[in-house]
């Protein structure tokens, strides 16, 4: 058992395997919004996961790691937590999209109409985040991260615009997440 647990890929895909018996063994039929939906909450879990890793777990962190370790999570932690931030922002957005687009209520949703008002809020909030992640926060890191050249007041600088916002995503996540929640249930 400890072997397969150990292979990421092999749980993953058991873990789809397991997936496909519920659309088609248990449900009896493959629903295709349902399936985007399924992603768009998977990749939104990844997203903000990472987010909350960042703002609860890491940056808090940072300052009480040993000099001799932070390149261990600077080098290696952070570069790879980083990747699935992004590509969880893109899927979480795009999959949310395609939603809206396939339950026709994407105009309604983007103009902020009633009774799609609440869950366009929720997806302009997403949408700013997502434009933070790719705009302002991955560039920033990279420089802090060594990933590209950069002087250490240039590292320091962009250490702290990137952390700023992250905690805005942070803080724009919670109303963003009672969008989301809440639209679905009529509230």
């Amino acid at each position: 058992m400890a072997k397969f647990f150990g292979n990421l890929n092999a749980v993953l895909g058991v873990g789809v395997l397991a997936l496909l018996a519920v659309l088609f063994g248990v449900q009896g039929m493959y629903d295709n919004n349902a399936f985007f939906r399924f992603l768009h909450v998977i990749s939104g879990v990844m997203w903000i996961g990472h987010l909350y890793y960042f703002n609860f777990t890491q940056i808090p962190t940072m300052p009480k790691v040993p000099a001799e370790l932070k390149p261990g999570v600077s080098k290696y932690i952070a570069p790879a937590a980083l990747f699935w931030f992004r590509w969880g922002a893109v899927a979480t957005v795009v999959t949310g999209i395609i939603v809206m687009i396939q339950a026709g209520y994407a105009h309604q949703a983007f103009t902020l109409q009633s009774p799609f008002r609440t869950i366009g809020i929720g997806m302009w909030l997403a949408l700013i985040m997502a434009f933070n992640v790719w705009v302002i926060i991955w560039p920033n890191q990279k420089k802090a991260l060594g990933l590209v050249e950069a002087d250490d007041a240039t590292k320091a600088k962009a250490a702290t615009t990137a952390m700023m916002f992250s905690r805005t995503n942070t803080l724009l996540s919670i109303p963003m997440l009672y969008c989301m929640i809440t639209a679905e249930s009529g509230f």
